[in-house]
């Protein structure tokens, strides 16, 4: 008997369906019950990787006019008993499911996932870990976790928690330790962020989890956000979590990745709440100047927006550039702006994030009361990382050694962005800060229709994990994301395969 892949796949090609086509219908087809399907939904059922519970296999059904029951995989020649009985199963299934005499409540996750998307950790890299458990070696590009690739912390940061660890047993106060925030703040004045006391500064498990904290602490169902296009998908998907609804305004591969201030500005609406930033940018290694932050400063203020700014690179700055806090020119607004050690320490997996509170505090007093309810809800963060904060912000930085001519990190990058732009059908735009490059391919050379689904065919072929564009919600399937912290000699490898695979690749 044919299982439900091999039926939605026939009946695909029978109708001559794209994916996209499919979900475009089901999605209509499911508006009134609140079905979404995503991509990655999608894939997954193509591939034969999930199958979809019983209320999204009859949307499925309707999109593509077919018998619900034909396409989970039963037999047609049911009898019309057997049929009616069937339906009912199905109509309960998400809830409960039949074995003999028994019944068993089975869970499914809740529906405000479906429309979260975080391709960093997604599908294509779920078929990782099986090449992986299965002995194949792959190279991950995927994730910017420096420890992997042979980057260390600091010395005098490992030797300061080892000897600090006994203390810090305890909770600390829920925004944190008063000497890393202290550090924190005169941090920030160092960077001119005005208005900025202590009890401004929250300290966190990374900023990912400030990040989510201040998207439930402001936004309510329908509430608007301007986050661009491509993010970094936390971001949207911690806005979706919370009830708000994500506004992807487009960053410019013209212009260097800048935001475009003219779409910024035209998705603005009664319901939105506040503008997001992401400079230095993640995936495209952006870095923005000051001309283009005051105007979206003039756009927040002619608004009355709120600016949450990630920062998380700003210490990871090349070529000579400076970069700005966006709130260092809006002592008139409320920002929140949001870095840590994860990146410039080479300390990821300690966790350790803050955010610092800005500008005219009057008018989000509410706002900040929720965020203190918050805060101590979750007690505190990791207190060991806390611990090296100030020694961390006050020595010798030595990612400095990284991102000048002859450094790691610098030569990396210049390799990479050669290299890419040596292979025909590809261009790239020079990144100025981070780990990360987010090359263009050109979809009609390769006939790219399914960027997902180009990652999923590279990775099986050549065992290198790359994220494609999508999974930072970019909608053309034409970009994807690299991590250059490899050393010069493995990204040439990588760079090889990828430059073979597009010799002959091409998606039907």
């Amino acid at each position: 008997m044919d299982t439900f892949t091999e039926r939605l796949n026939s009946v695909m090609r029978e109708k001559q369906y794209k994916q996209i086509d499919v979900i475009t219908l089901a999605n209509q087809a499911g508006a009134a019950s609140g079905i979404h399907i995503g991509k990655s939904h999608m894939s997954q059922y193509c591939s034969g990787k999930t199958v979809p519970r019983a209320d999204i296999l009859r949307v499925l059904a309707r999109a593509l006019e077919v018998d619900p029951l034909w396409l989970q995989g039963e037999e047609q020649e049911a009898s019309p008993q057997a049929r009616e009985e069937s339906s009912e199963i199905n109509q309960t299934a998400s809830t409960y499911r039949y074995t003999g005499e028994t019944t068993m409540r089975t869970f499914e996750k809740s529906s405000k996932l479906n429309n979260v998307l975080y391709d960093v950790r997604g599908p294509v890299v779920d078929e990782a870990s099986r090449m992986s458990d299965a002995g194949i070696h792959v190279l991950k590009l995927n994730i910017g976790n420096p420890a992997p690739f042979g980057f260390r912390a600091p010395e005098e940061v490992v030797y300061d928690i080892r000897r600090q660890i006994a203390d810090c047993e305890g909770y600390s106060d829920s925004k944190g330790l008063f000497s890393a925030r202290k550090a924190i703040m005169q941090y920030a004045q160092l960077k001119q962020i005005p208005n900025v006391s202590i009890s401004d500064i929250y300290t966190g498990n990374g900023a990912s989890e400030l990040i989510n904290l201040c998207m439930q602490a402001l936004l309510d169902t329908g509430d608007e956000i301007l986050i661009p296009s491509p993010d970094y998908p936390l971001w949207t998907a911690t806005a979706t979590l919370a009830g708000g609804t994500p506004v992807h305004y487009i960053c410019d591969e013209q212009s260097e990745w800048n935001p475009d201030l003219e779409d910024m500005e035209k998705k603005i609406t009664d319901r939105t709440k506040a503008i997001v930033i992401i400079n230095p940018n993640n995936p495209t290694g952006a870095l923005y100047p000051r001309e283009i932050l005051e105007k979206i400063v003039e756009i927040a203020r002619r608004h009355q927006l709120m600016i949450f700014s990630d920062e998380m690179y700003d210490r990871l700055v090349m070529d000579g550039e400076e970069h700005i806090s966006i709130a260092s020119l809006a002592p008139d607004l409320f920002c929140v702006t949001f870095s840590g050690l994860s990146k410039s320490h080479m300390v990821a997996g300690f966790r350790i994030g803050w955010m610092i509170l800005s500008g005219n505090k009057a008018l989000a007093k509410d706002y900040i009361e929720g965020l203190n309810m918050l805060s101590n809800m979750r007690l505190c963060s990791n207190v060991p990382a806390q611990s090296i904060v100030q020694t961390a912000l006050g020595g010798y930085q030595s990612v400095n050694n990284y991102i000048v001519p002859g450094g790691r990190v610098y030569e990396q990058r210049n390799y990479v962005y050669e290299a890419l732009n040596d292979i025909p059908g590809i261009t790239a735009v020079k990144p100025k800060a981070g780990f990360y490059i987010f090359p263009k391919m050109d979809v009609k050379k390769f006939h790219i229709l399914n960027d997902e689904q180009f990652a999923l065919d590279f990775l099986k072929e050549k065992h290198v994990l790359i994220v494609q564009g999508s999974g930072f919600n970019w909608k053309e399937p034409d970009h994807f994301r690299i991590v250059y912290l490899p050393r010069v000699e493995v990204l040439k490898e990588a760079m090889g395969k990828l430059g073979d695979f597009l010799q002959y690749y091409r998606q039907s």
